[in-house]
């Protein structure tokens, strides 16, 4: 599947490039990349400004989104500095975040998450390529993307409950969606280890590849996403999102539906 001419990283202004993320644009495909290897891809609120950001800056030209990171990890997770009493310079510590109140507590929170949640817009297709460790918030952005592509090194792990604390960066949902709830309770439980072999076993990866392969693959299954017209895949990523919250009727249906507006548009007949 892969091939050596494939590059993650062409030459191109990057369009972001600031507190550890960078957003280039080659027309259809937009490439973000975690830039902080010497720290291991940690985590901090000013990395989730900036990967936020970065998805608003999406032109609407982009199609496929790439996540990739710089170094022998993909990310070690949150940074522990967050856990000192100094925190991080010009933010309040997760210990002055403890003394809010509720409402406070919670929309600190639920800005943090908006760094996770656009991956899952109907209008792209997002690919993770992930190498090394990627430890609780790392595991998390992974599973915000649609598909994943794993090195054969990769080691997942949700380490929230080992601090005392719950995964809470919106990777609870697509887990137990791939995985399915006992075998997601138990990983995030234990924060034990997940490889690449049971990554892919468990529907958790779509494929694992040599390391030195991993950014050659991850092209590839971008480009070919990209060889598909747009419109019937946003139609079929919409069709298999809601597909759980469905009935067999209602997935029918909506089958029906979308099919109906796809032939309309193929025989320019579309509103």
């Amino acid at each position: 599947m892969a091939s050596p001419e494939h590059d993650l990283e062409p030459v191109l202004d990057a369009v972001l490039d600031k507190d550890g993320v960078r957003l280039t644009v080659d027309d259809a495909l937009a490439t973000v990349t975690l830039t902080n290897p010497a720290k291991r891809n940690a985590q901090s609120p000013a990395l989730w400004r900036a990967l936020t950001e970065a998805g608003r800056l999406l032109p609407g030209t982009v199609r496929v989104v790439l996540l990739r990171a710089e170094g022998k990890s993909f990310s070690a997770g949150l940074d522990r500095q967050a856990f000192t009493p100094e925190g991080f310079d010009g933010e309040p510590s997760f210990i002055d975040l403890a003394r809010g109140d509720d409402a406070e507590l919670d929309a600190t929170i639920a800005e943090y998450q908006e760094a996770f949640t656009w991956w899952r817009r109907s209008d792209i297709v997002t690919v993770a390529a992930v190498q090394g460790h990627a430890i609780g918030a790392g595991f998390q952005l992974a599973l915000a993307c649609d598909l994943r592509v794993v090195a054969d090194d990769v080691r997942f792990a949700m380490r929230e409950t080992a601090l005392g604390l719950v995964p809470d960066l919106t990777g609870t949902h697509p887990l137990v969606g791939l995985v399915g709830y006992a075998r997601a309770l138990e990983i995030c439980a234990t924060g034990r280890f997940v490889t690449a072999e049971e990554a892919v076993s468990t529907g958790l990866a779509n494929i694992a590849v040599p390391r030195d392969q991993l950014d050659a693959t991850a092209g590839d299954l971008a480009s070919a996403i990209l060889a598909a017209p747009r419109d019937a895949v946003i139609e079929t990523k919409a069709l298999l999102q809601g597909a759980q919250d469905r009935t067999y009727e209602e997935q029918r249906a909506a089958e029906r539906r979308s099919q109906a507006r796809r032939l309309r548009d193929l025989a320019g007949l579309g509103e």
